[in-house]
This record gives C-alpha cells, sequence and structure tokens, in this order.
C-alpha cells in the first residue's frame, strides 16, 4: 500500500510542478534525498516537455533574442588558405544590429556538377586562439575535428566564442545578453542560418560537434535549434551533481560549480541561484532530452575530472528512457574512453562514422 501511495504522490509532484527536486523532467528525490529516475514521466515524450526544459535552461541563461527581423549576414572574406581536397576562408558576419562573428569555412572541392553537400558547427574548446585549435593549430593534439571533418567531404563552420580568438576582447558586460551562454546560443543559430543559405549545402543535412567549452555549447544549441539533425559531445557535461567533484558526488558544495557562473557561462547560477545545485533550474540529462529524437552521441572519457563520469551514466540511465519511448534508442549513443579530458583519435573515428550515418554522407579518402 505504502508503496502504491509513493507512486501516486510522485506522478502527482512531477505533472503538477514539473520536478521536486532541481526542477527537471526526468528527475525526483526520494525521502532518504537520492535521486531517482522514473519511465512514467517519459512514456509521452512531447514538444510541451521540450519548451519547459529550454525555458528553465533560459532561466539560468537569459532569454533567446528574438530571430525574426535579423539583418543580412553580409558575409566578409578576409583570407583564404587552398588545401588539397578543401579551401579554408576566414570571415566574419553579422549576426545582429551591431554584432559581427569572426569564423573558419572549410569548403570541400568539388569534381564535376557541383553537389548538395552535408555541413558541420563545429565548437572550440578553452583554448585562447579560439576557432584556430580545431583547426589543428593548437599545442594540444586531438583538437583538429573541424579541419578533420573538411577533409572527410562536410561543409563546416568555426566561430570563436565570446572571449577567445578575434572575439578575446569581447565585453561581456556591455552587450545585451543574460549570459555568454545564451551569446554563444545566438551566435550559433546565425552560423546554421549561413550555411541553410548556402547553394552547396544540403539545409536538412547539418550537425555539431565540439570538445570542452564547445562540448556543452554543442548540447545548448543543439537543444534550441532543431535544424540539427546530430549533436557531438566530447568532455562536454555530467550531471550537476558530479560536476568537478573529484571522482565524489559532492552536493550543497557552492564552490566547485563556480566555473559555470564565469562571465563565459551563466552569471545567473551565482547571482540567482547562489551555485545551489538544489536550485539551478536545468540539468545535462534534460537538455540532452530536449534533443531527443535527433541523434546524440556522448564522448565522456573515465578519467575526465571536471566532467565526472559517474554522472554521465546517471544521466544517460535518465535520457535512454525519452530515446526508448520515442523507439529511436540507437539515435543515442555514448563512449567511455580509458583516458583524460580529451578527444581520442578511436572516439573521434566512432563520432565521424555516427555523423556520416546519421547524414547520410559518405566520406572520400581522408586521414580519418
Amino acid at each position: 500500500m505504502k508503496k502504491i501511495i509513493s507512486v501516486i504522490l510522485f506522478i502527482i509532484c512531477v505533472y503538477n510542478t514539473g520536478y521536486a527536486h532541481n526542477p527537471g523532467l526526468l528527475s525526483y528525490t526520494d525521502s532518504s534525498g537520492l535521486k531517482r529516475y522514473g519511465d512514467t514521466i517519459v512514456k509521452k515524450w512531447d514538444e510541451k516537455k521540450r519548451q519547459r526544459i529550454l525555458k528553465n535552461m533560459e532561466k539560468a541563461m537569459g532569454k533567446l533574442p528574438q530571430r525574426s527581423g535579423l539583418p543580412p549576414l553580409d558575409i566578409r572574406v578576409t583570407d583564404s588558405v587552398k588545401e588539397d581536397t578543401y579551401t579554408r576562408y576566414t570571415i566574419n558576419f553579422t549576426v545582429a544590429e551591431n554584432e559581427r562573428l569572426p569564423a573558419y569555412l572549410f569548403i570541400p572541392l568539388q569534381k564535376g556538377t557541383p553537389q548538395k553537400l552535408p555541413a558541420m558547427l563545429v565548437l572550440h574548446e578553452t583554448d585562447p586562439i579560439g576557432k584556430r585549435s580545431v583547426d589543428g593549430q593548437s599545442a594540444k593534439p586531438n583538437r583538429a575535428h573541424a579541419k578533420e571533418l573538411a577533409q572527410r567531404g562536410y561543409v563546416v563552420i568555426a566561430p570563436d566564442y565570446p572571449g577567445f580568438g578575434d572575439l578575446k576582447d569581447y565585453d561581456f558586460d556591455n552587450d545585451r545578453y543574460k549570459s555568454g551562454t545564451m551569446k554563444g546560443i545566438f551566435n550559433h543559430m546565425r552560423c546554421i542560418d549561413l550555411l541553410q543559405a548556402r547553394d552547396d549545402v544540403d539545409a536538412e543535412r547539418i550537425g555539431v560537434t565540439g570538445h570542452s567549452l564547445g562540448g556543452h555549447n554543442a548540447m545548448f544549441i543543439g537543444a534550441f535549434d532543431t535544424r540539427l539533425k546530430v549533436i557531438v559531445s566530447s568532455c562536454g557535461w555530467t550531471q550537476m551533481d558530479y560536476y568537478n567533484a573529484g571522482g565524489e558526488a559532492v552536493r550543497k558544495n557552492g564552490n566547485r560549480l563556480a566555473p559555470w557562473a564565469q562571465k563565459v557561462y551563466m552569471p545567473l547560477l551565482r547571482d540567482k541561484y547562489k551555485l545551489d545545485p538544489e536550485k539551478i533550474p536545468f540539468d545535462f540529462d534534460e537538455v540532452i532530452s530536449a534533443i531527443a529524437p535527433r541523434a546524440f552521441f556522448s564522448v565522456s572519457p573515465l578519467k575526465d575530472n571536471n566532467f565526472d563520469v559517474k554522472g554521465v551514466r546517471e544521466g544517460i540511465a535518465a535520457i535512454a528512457r525519452v530515446y526508448r519511448a520515442l523507439g529511436v534508442e540507437e539515435k543515442l549513443q555514448v563512449r567511455y574512453p580509458d583516458a583524460g579530458h580529451d578527444f581520442p583519435v578511436e572516439s573521434r573515428i566512432e563520432a565521424y562514422r555516427f555523423i556520416d550515418q546519421i547524414l547520410e554522407h559518405t566520406p572520400g579518402k581522408a586521414p580519418l
């Protein structure tokens, strides 16, 4: 009898308030304080639930600005480098009035009648050189995923994130956004606008990938922009309870969440939610569930000290229920390489093959 009553109370809690602990649609906290997951919440996964997740994300990030009536892209090319299989252009373009975005644009060389190609948005990690890192110019190995995807025959755009590369002097204090995260989301959506406007891009075959900073930003834009058919995140996430936890779940310790409140991320997590994981209005299992039923591929190394793999496994268990309810279990993939905070070669190869499969692309000869 007690079990029946507890189940009824859980259903009432979820459907009347949307959450009990950590206002999510996927989890709740039982009487002993442990986080639990239930299939009930995902039996009827629909757009209303997705919109509620996005609204919770906006509580921490600020609202996504209106995208109607935007000015022309006004693309300007400032440099170009021709390689064996593609040309890399250095460009900048208008994302909104008085806002321009620098980026690399990789265009594969085509022989004969030009075909519409699949395209990828590639987001860089926390590296001062910004977009240059994903072109293989980083001192770190395993970071050249923009270049490698171009070699596989994808049109690729790789922008600078605010505070990095040619945006190193970005003024977070005087822009129109509540967070660097939302500025990034808006910029990245404009990158998709640019790709879709190109004659050589198939507008229905576009995805996004990134590592670390780029990994979670790939997830954030993937949640908001349904034009993206495949999202790949390397070292981009774990559940909030496990972030920066040194291998153990650490609750109610706000200091470990402080990196999320930097200007480049979400200052509201500190100013409004006091870095309290019990109050933060979204978690990463919800972000990924907002991507469903589209394809998601996570590379989550076993020895990543920032994004504890235990939190990834916990989150994936919840997310799998959503994908299962939608009948697309195969579109949720995760790899756990025996590595630290890295995007190893073997994992990149698997991720690229997953992208090829989802975007129906057969690559020519490429190094990877």
